[in-house]
């Protein structure tokens, strides 16, 4: 089993799991034991999933104000939640290819690996939801036809996203690719870098 294999199956479960109870506020049962990747890699897709709906949520015409501003702030946690944890995952492939040899000609890909799969991540919860709005049965024909052909091209971008990760990591583990882990430093969450947070007048 390739590792984006696992990795869809594991997004995959975690979607229908959410969806056993549709609560943001839902206690995340993870199945893996937590010093595995597999535990990660449900942990950041069930972020994704409570996340996907928070967004759904703060975009309620008639959302209080003060429910908005939790909810947002909410989001903001959630995203840097999301963005250690994908820092996490690009650490486990950086300590697993520690002993490769990179070859003099090795390139470096545009994104790691980790951020490569919080893409597959995300894209489980695309076609979940696509595929919720195709066998809706109060929605008139025209709008199941367009999200089928929407569902068509993500179940497709699926496949090549996979394929391009499982390279990727062919060629790392071949010496032919190398990767950093670069910290994303979002300065907005950091007391010390975000004007507003440190007092700067």
């Amino acid at each position: 089993m390739t590792f984006t294999e696992k990795s869809n199956r594991i997004f995959w479960n975690v979607c229908l799991d959410y969806h056993k109870h549709d609560d943001v506020d839902a206690c995340m049962q993870n199945p893996y034991e937590a010093s595995t990747i597999e535990y990660s890699l449900y942990k950041k897709c069930w972020i994704d999933a409570v996340q996907w709906h928070l967004e759904d949520i703060i975009r309620n015409p008639e959302i209080e104000p003060i429910t908005a501003l939790y909810i947002k702030r909410r989001i903001d946690k959630s995203n840097q939640d999301r963005t250690d944890l994908v820092e996490a995952i690009d650490s486990f492939f950086r300590d697993k290819y520690k002993d490769v040899k990179v070859l003099p000609e090795a390139t470096i890909n545009t994104e790691s690996p980790a951020w490569a799969i919080d893409r597959l991540s995300i894209l489980a919860l695309k076609i979940y939801h696509m595929q919720q709005e195709v066998e809706r049965t109060d929605a008139s024909v025209e709008h199941i036809a367009k999200c089928k052909a929407k569902l068509d091209v993500l179940l497709e971008q699926r496949v090549d996203l996979s394929s391009a990760i499982d390279t990727l990591l062919v060629d790392i583990e071949g010496g032919r690719k190398y990767m950093k882990v670069y910290r994303q430093m979002k300065m907005y969450n950091d007391p010390e870098t975000n004007p507003v947070l440190y007092g700067k007048k």
